[in-house]
């Protein structure tokens, strides 16, 4: 029994000082095995162990108490209570601290894993960080080509706009113009009625003195 727990002692310590001290790759090794210990019936397992040894270690401790009392008693321990009581000390020893060192592991593991989550959470963040600026500076250099062709189209706009004035000052000019065009033919139209009228008069008139003429020769 004091073997097996000397050697259970020297495992739990070489597992508590791979899981403080990072050596290559034999942490994430251990932690993997614990990780694998703590699925399925592991769990119950481990508290059916630690729960039998409590048990014993109380057995221990009675014995230990039992037998001072039956020294105390009687004035002095036999030689064979003093081995007795020798044995269940240590015993006891290795068993209360087997059972502290496990319970160290258990916590170190525990809180191993939380650290790396924590890490594995914190490189998560960085990368969405890391991509939220990739999106800022796109969604940047998106602005400003839409700035630019926000720029290029006013630009184009005030051209067209220029133009249409234009356009517009000079369909004014030809609308005067054809207004003028119009105004000077109707003029010459009238001069024309007028002069017609007059031609049809002088012709009537030189009718009339031919008439005339030929009345006085007759």
């Amino acid at each position: 029994m004091i073997q097996l727990l000397f050697m259970v002692i020297f495992v739990e310590g070489v597992l508590a000082f791979l899981l403080l001290v990072k050596i290559g790759p034999l942490r994430d090794l251990v932690i993997k095995s614990l990780d694998q210990l703590k699925m399925g019936k592991g769990p119950a397992t481990v508290k059916t162990i630690a729960g039998t040894m409590s048990v014993i270690l109380l057995s221990s401790l009675m014995s230990i108490v039992k037998i001072q009392n039956k020294g105390a008693k009687l004035g002095t321990m036999s030689p064979m209570d003093q081995v007795l009581w020798r044995t269940h000390l240590l015993e006891a020893s290795l068993m209360g601290f087997t059972l502290f060192l496990g319970f160290l592991i258990d916590r170190t593991h525990h809180y191993l894993q939380k650290l790396i989550n924590l890490r594995s959470n914190a490189g998560a963040s960085k990368e969405e960080l890391e991509n939220l600026k990739k999106e800022t500076v796109q969604l940047k250099e998106k602005d400003e080509k839409a700035s630019k062709e926000i720029k290029q189209l006013k630009e184009e706009l005030s051209h067209l706009s220029k133009s249409l004035e234009k356009i517009k000052l000079e369909s004014e000019e030809k609308d005067k113009k054809v207004e003028t065009a119009e105004a000077h033919v109707a003029s010459l139209q009238k001069q024309a009625a007028d002069l017609l009228l007059e031609y049809d008069r002088l012709l009537e008139d030189n009718q009339n003195l031919q008439a005339q003429t030929l009345g006085h020769k007759s």
